[in-house]
């Protein structure tokens, strides 16, 4: 139920930015991606071209790649199920499930979070996008759910998981992106979580012999 609020607010930003309401619901049912649906309504109401926008979905939605490569999708049974499953992972719904480590969860349970998480979201959207037609003037700052969203759920993942690498690599590359391109935070971001989560794999899938020879060639190498 957490994502009706968040839902909510989608809605009452997208009314605020000028778009008719129903397309918080049609939105929320066809693409369901928080994130964005929440850029998608700056995008729109400035009058941004295809090409930007259909850019901005794929740098921002490239995350899910990764979390692809270990959610649980092999344990829902069923074409149309999985079809569904890979249009229905979400940030929170891979954060709910990995938490559960995956693997004590059935299919039909993974199944049923995500069915559940998109209903309700798309009501979330539906009421705040309802509500927002009867308030008066605007509401700002209401944006700033998300990011507290993802704040709670990168909490809960490094104090259940213990991924605190993780967590390391993404504040390392905010940090540096903030620095050195601010008009292009998130490109940058993305690139350098993208290249370590590229060297953490290579690392991580070399055979234990090769690891063994890296290090005896280097303790040789230091007694020279």
């Amino acid at each position: 139920m957490g994502y009706v609020p968040l839902g909510a607010t989608y809605g009452l930003v997208l009314v605020n930015a000028g778009l008719a309401w129903y397309w918080a619901t049609l939105s929320s049912l066809v693409i369901f991606a928080g994130a964005m649906q929440f850029l998608s309504v700056a995008l729109l109401a400035s009058g941004a071209p295809l090409a930007e926008v259909a850019t901005t979905a794929l740098l921002v939605n490239l995350r899910h790649i990764f979390y692809g490569l270990s959610f649980p999708l092999r344990r829902i049974e069923g074409p149309l199920r999985k079809l569904y499953g890979v249009f229905a992972l979400t940030d929170e719904t891979y954060s709910v499930v990995t938490a559960h480590s995956g693997e004590e969860l059935s299919g039909r349970r993974i199944h049923l979070i995500q069915v559940f998480s998109h209903l309700w979201w798309v009501l979330g959207s539906t009421l705040g996008a309802a509500a927002s037609t009867a308030l008066p003037g605007q509401v700002h700052g209401i944006e700033f759910a998300l990011t507290a969203l993802f704040v709670v759920l990168a909490m809960e993942q490094l104090y259940k998981g213990g991924n605190a690498r993780s967590a390391g690599y993404g504040a390392v590359a905010a940090v540096v992106a903030w620095l050195s391109a601010p008009g292009q935070f998130l490109s940058v971001a993305l690139g350098i979580l993208l290249a370590a989560a590229i060297g953490q794999w290579w690392l991580t899938s070399r055979r234990p012999s090769d690891r063994a020879a890296d290090q005896a060639a280097s303790t040789q190498g230091g007694g020279h």
